[in-house]
């Protein structure tokens, strides 16, 4: 990078408007240091879209757990992401949110959000004050990798422009969504640059399985509600809804890792759904063995164990792949169903329709302040990272920590380049 020694300003370029760029800004900006230039580089009209729109059922911002066991939500990178997390702290996250004017509740399942529920008045005030920091905002600018002197090069509405920089923070993002601007373009260029990046993969994301079509039409977009989803010794409990092609939501989320993975070493998967886990077997045939008179079977599955339309549509579903019909099925039989359906995964959905990604840069190319070892000056955070965790709070959370990681990191740069 080209060091402007002229005027003694250190010109700090962050190439991506998500939460992790703009958190980048938000610390680098704090010391009202006036040598110091941050420009954000955006490639899409706006910032912020896939922040905006995982508000848009409720903005999980993190989550209240104590932090020894917050950190092992991340997996194998959890040692990784422990200095991070350390440096942001679920707390300090949702001081910094109230510090803009949006304090933040627990909800009954731990996660934490906004009293304002949205992303929007959040996303509105921390631009503003980024805005009166001096931070400039460049849209519609997508980052082309570097020409032969090291500036960093961009493809605009007015053509190309080379811009030098004596820090450059990548943070673009996975892949998941690519229309809200993380199309994990960047892989390609990070490695006709020799950067390592571990192949991005669908995390959080939706099973496929294999429909009906009549069940398809019927029961696409409505909910599972309170089940339970088992694969090995894991069992999930939540909600999941039907897609046409599959499964997804929160409990399906939790292992679609754990399938993937599977998947990926060619190992077939079925998990187990329970559909009434809360009650035992025992229980489930005693209230099955009831009379059932002028009711048809859909009728006294509802009366009887309180199963939803889509949950019976299920289990006729199974008996049909079994070449059965569910009338067919002895008390103690469907009992035994209802809790223990068999789903046979033939897939997991696309990187593009995946809530995160997995795969990225891999630690072991940067050092601790999250620059590349073999490129000095270029800091990777957020997403890009080889990490991935479940919802719940946890991706932003670490999303967000990496690049304040990132931040200091480029600060303890500049200040060894003024010391000589």
């Amino acid at each position: 990078m080209v060091n402007d020694r002229v005027n003694g300003t250190f010109r700090i370029a962050i190439i991506g408007g998500g939460p992790a760029g703009l958190m980048a800004a938000d610390v680098l900006t704090r010391a009202a240091d006036p040598t110091i230039r941050v420009a954000v580089y955006e490639r899409m009209p706006s910032l912020g879209r896939k922040f905006l729109m995982a508000g848009r059922g409720g903005l999980n911002l993190t989550h209240s757990e104590p932090l020894d066991r917050f950190v092992t939500r991340y997996g194998t990178a959890a040692e990784k992401l422990a200095p991070a997390l350390a440096a942001l702290p679920p707390q300090d996250l949702r001081d910094w949110a109230e510090a803009l004017g949006e304090p933040t509740f627990v909800g009954s399942s731990g996660r934490v959000f906004p009293k304002s529920f949205k992303a929007s008045p959040l996303l509105r005030a921390w631009l503003r004050r980024l805005a009166a920091r001096g931070v400039t905002l460049h849209t519609r600018h997508r980052w082309d990798g570097w020409s032969a002197d090291g500036a960093l090069r961009f493809v605009t509405p007015e053509g190309s422009q080379a811009v030098a920089a004596d820090a450059t923070l990548l943070a673009l993002g996975g892949a998941s969504w690519p229309k809200l601007g993380s199309d994990g373009g960047w892989v390609d260029i990070l490695t006709a640059a020799g950067i390592p990046v571990t192949p991005l993969r669908p995390a959080n994301c939706g099973l496929l399985l294999e429909w009906s079509p009549l069940f398809r039409e019927r029961f696409h977009g409505q909910p599972l509600k309170r089940i339970a989803l088992t694969l090995g010794e894991r069992t999930v409990r939540g909600e999941a809804m039907v897609t046409r092609n599959g499964l997804e939501g929160g409990a399906v989320y939790a292992l679609s890792a754990a399938v993937r993975d599977a998947l990926g070493n060619t190992v077939p998967v079925t998990l187990t759904l329970a559909l009434r886990p809360d009650m035992t077997m025992d229980d489930l045939a005693a209230r099955l063995t009831r009379p059932r008179g002028k009711q048809s079977l859909a009728g006294f599955l509802r009366k009887a164990v309180q199963l939803a339309p889509p949950a019976i549509g299920l289990l006729h579903e199974t008996a049909l792949a079994a070449g059965r019909r569910l009338t067919d099925f002895a008390p103690a039989q469907l009992a035994a169903l209802i809790n223990a359906v068999p789903l046979p995964v033939r897939g997991v959905t696309a990187l593009d329709r995946a809530i995160s990604t997995a795969g990225g840069v891999p630690f072991a190319a940067l050092d601790a302040d999250l620059m590349v070892r073999d490129r000095p000056g270029l800091f990777v955070a957020g997403e890009m990272l080889d990490w991935e965790a479940p919802t719940g709070g946890y991706l932003l959370q670490a999303t967000m920590a990496t690049a304040v990681v990132a931040a200091n990191g480029i600060m303890i740069r500049k200040r060894d380049r003024d010391a000589t």
